[in-house]
């Protein structure tokens, strides 16, 4: 299930269901494990090929993981409120656009 709660500051707080927040937290850390292997290779001075491309795989999971936040709380926005009045468009324009 996923709801939505305010936090000490009043800032909204997207609740991810179990199957969600697995998922997201599996691409989290496998990047965390991909970051490791990057700063391991650079300080063994392996092959810039290699390092730009874990480069890029951990910038991809790091992505995926980000849209699955932002689709979570876009689906519930809509849920919790149906005719869009709720929904701060430009607000989410701008989380899409920070992924890009």
């Amino acid at each position: 299930m996923i709801s939505r709660v305010h936090n000490a500051e009043g800032a909204r707080i997207v609740q991810l269901d179990a199957d969600q927040l697995d998922g997201v937290l599996k691409r989290l850390k496998r990047a965390q494990g991909q970051i490791g292997g990057i700063i391991r290779m650079i300080e063994e001075g392996r092959d810039c090929e290699d390092v730009v491309t874990q480069l890029a795989a951990v910038s991809k999971a790091l992505d995926r993981a980000g849209f699955a936040v932002i689709a979570a709380g876009l689906r519930q926005c809509l849920t919790e409120d149906p005719s869009g009045d709720g929904v701060n468009t430009t607000a989410l324009e701008k989380l899409f656009l920070s992924l890009a």
